[in-house]
């Protein structure tokens, strides 16, 4: 099988599975994740194309979030599937270190992406997660999860320890305080830098307009 097919494979395979996913983590943040690490990677010659596509369109197989907080779900998932289509072990093991590390733990929890491939994989993957759809997605995944749009009463944190951030409890704008507006400077290549400027200034226009509307003046 080649490269080509596996890909194809794989892309049919995950659009199928996350089709109806409402959380803002379906087929189509997978797709946008994909399309975004293949442009990234394109100024980023040392990086192997295979592996930034295999790990961006698995980096979501089976995310934490949804797997009582197991950072291996992912990896599992991904090993069992590559190895299906006869993948190389030292590509799955590539793309298991993608996909293992691929995701923010918490504000001052330090990023242990080593390889030119995750680099690139988890900035899209960061990229995709703020400006106009990042938005959408936040407030999507609080909805699906109950979680409020705001509570004035309740401040951000900056947390220290994933553990501290799988457990937090708070409301959806608060997620901007505590991640999203955190994301332009956890960036690694340049191309996402440039990238998210403007997404970044997208959500701190929006930011300024919710205050506006939450604050009315009789």
């Amino acid at each position: 099988m080649t490269n080509a097919q596996i890909i194809d494979k794989t892309k049919n395979h995950l659009e199928k599975k996350f089709k109806d996913e409402n959380t803002g983590h379906d087929w189509w943040h997978m797709y946008r994740v994909w399309q975004l690490s293949k442009r990234i990677a394109k100024t980023e010659p040392s990086a192997d194309m295979f592996v930034v596509e295999l790990g961006a369109l698995l980096h979501d197989v089976a995310d934490w979030k949804f797997n009582d907080g197991d950072l291996e779900a992912g990896p599992k998932v991904a090993r069992e599937w590559l190895g299906s289509l006869q993948v190389k072990d030292e590509i799955i093991l590539m793309v298991e270190d993608i996909i293992r590390n691929v995701s923010f733990k918490g504000a001052n929890v330090k990023q242990n992406m080593k390889s030119i491939e995750g680099k690139i994989v988890s900035d899209a993957d960061k990229l995709d997660a703020i400006g106009a759809i990042g938005i959408a997605r936040t407030f999507a995944y609080g909805g699906a999860n109950g979680t409020p749009i705001y509570d004035p009463n309740i401040e951000p944190v900056k947390h220290k320890t994933f553990e501290e951030y799988k457990n937090s409890k708070t409301h959806t704008v608060n997620h901007f305080y505590e991640k999203l507006l955190l994301i332009k400077d956890k960036l690694y290549t340049q191309t996402a830098k440039d990238i998210a400027k403007h997404r970044h200034d997208i959500m701190k226009n929006y930011l300024d307009e919710f205050y506006k509307e939450w604050d009315v003046k009789l």
